[in-house]
């Protein structure tokens, strides 16, 4: 996938660009194994405003509340209420990328979130109040940066392979079972659920069902007519109705509901 990630993630987009600009941007050379991009989301809102995003198969390093978090990824739905003005600088790792940092199986922090300083060992606070003082660009992405590479993550070829399997995944929609994936990679079943679980943090079912449903939230966001039918069947599931409960587990409502909210699309 693109250094952009997987910007269907954001639920409603159009009501979220009312509230918050988001900035993708490189990470240093040395991290570029390691970490896919760097965000910032600056925000000004008079009134809060409650933002959803859909949890990807990828551990995240963000700036908040006077610290550096790792969140490990998770199963549950994420979202974070936006109050006055403010900012968040963040990275997000590669699938396979954050195991060189983290030196243990990623699956051990799977659904947590925990201060930088618990889960790497290195004392998050004097990056994390640099980078919360301004939202310079030019000014907190070197401290973060800087803070990832004290961590000394080595080259990682396992990590490698996990992060183009799931691209791979998310970039072929025809990719539908685990065992599809396993063959691609020339791995028994069990060896790839292993290589998942130590690497990505989550198994490659849950990885593969999660790309769909990223599939049919950008088809929603299209602002084209979508076959809700035809989709779900070209995405693998066995009718509509197996859509509508996977997407509505994770998004909180049906695709055509969804598709027709005002602050889903133009």
């Amino acid at each position: 996938m693109s250094k952009a990630g997987r910007p269907e993630a954001i639920v409603r987009p159009k009501a979220g660009e009312r509230a918050f600009e988001v900035e993708r941007l490189e990470p240093d050379a040395a991290l570029a194994e390691f970490v896919d991009y760097h965000w910032l989301v600056r925000w000004n809102v008079t009134d809060p405003h409650r933002q959803q995003v859909v949890p990807q198969p990828r551990v995240h390093v963000a700036a908040e509340d006077g610290r550096l978090f790792v969140h490990g990824v998770s199963r549950e739905p994420f979202f974070r209420t936006l109050t006055g003005a403010g900012h968040v600088l963040g990275a997000a790792f590669h699938p396979g990328g954050f195991r060189a940092l983290l030196k243990g199986s990623v699956g051990a922090i799977s659904g947590t979130v925990r201060t930088a300083e618990d889960v790497l060992g290195h004392d998050d606070r004097a990056a994390a109040e640099q980078i919360l003082a301004t939202s310079e660009t030019a000014e907190i992405v070197p401290v973060l940066d800087a803070y990832l590479l004290a961590c000394e993550p080595e080259p990682d070829p396992t990590g490698r392979e996990a992060t183009d399997l799931v691209n791979e995944a998310q970039r072929r929609p025809d990719i539908v079972r685990a065992e599809q994936l396993a063959q691609l990679a020339g791995l028994s079943l069990r060896s790839l659920q292993r290589l998942f679980a130590d690497h990505v943090g989550i198994g490659p079912k849950w990885v593969i069902q999660r790309s769909r449903i990223l599939d049919a939230t950008a088809a929603a966001h299209s602002g084209e007519p979508v076959d809700w039918s035809e989709l779900a069947a070209e995405l693998g599931f066995s009718d509509q109705a197996h859509l509508t409960r996977a997407f509505t587990q994770v998004v909180g409502t049906s695709p055509a509901t969804y598709r027709r909210d005002p602050g889903t699309a133009g």
